[in-house]
């Protein structure tokens, strides 16, 4: 078995590693370090923070970012649709036109609902 196969992959895991470290350790030499107790402070949304860390957050937040995935990972499924659209003829084109359907159905029954609005 020749090792020399394995040369691109080895270069490549060390190039990788270069680009991913070299810039941390580059900035942590080279760059000025200056604590103070304002920049080692717990940082949470520009204040202090004053109240328990595990208070109860509204449900309409989690519902916000749980449409936005779900909305945004169904928009994901028409890139490989629109580079293979010559391809996929007309039964590929009525496939997405259902599938748009059923999003736009879901995107008004959560507009109607009230889900989307923050007050």
């Amino acid at each position: 078995m020749d090792l020399s196969q394995y040369l691109p992959v080895i270069l490549f895991i060390l190039v990788g590693s270069l680009v991913g470290i070299g810039p941390i350790v580059l900035g942590k030499l080279l760059g000025p370090s200056r604590p103070n107790a304002e920049k080692l402070s717990p940082y949470e949304c520009g204040f202090d923070a004053f109240e328990d860390a595990r208070i109860k957050f509204d449900v309409r937040y989690y519902l916000v970012a749980i449409l936005f995935i779900l909305f945004d990972l169904e928009i994901a499924f028409l890139f490989p649709w629109a580079a293979a659209y010559q391809e996929i003829g007309l039964v590929g084109f009525w496939s997405v036109m259902v599938f748009l359907g059923i999003l736009v159905v879901g995107f008004v029954y959560e507009w109607k609902k009230g889900a989307l609005d923050w007050d």
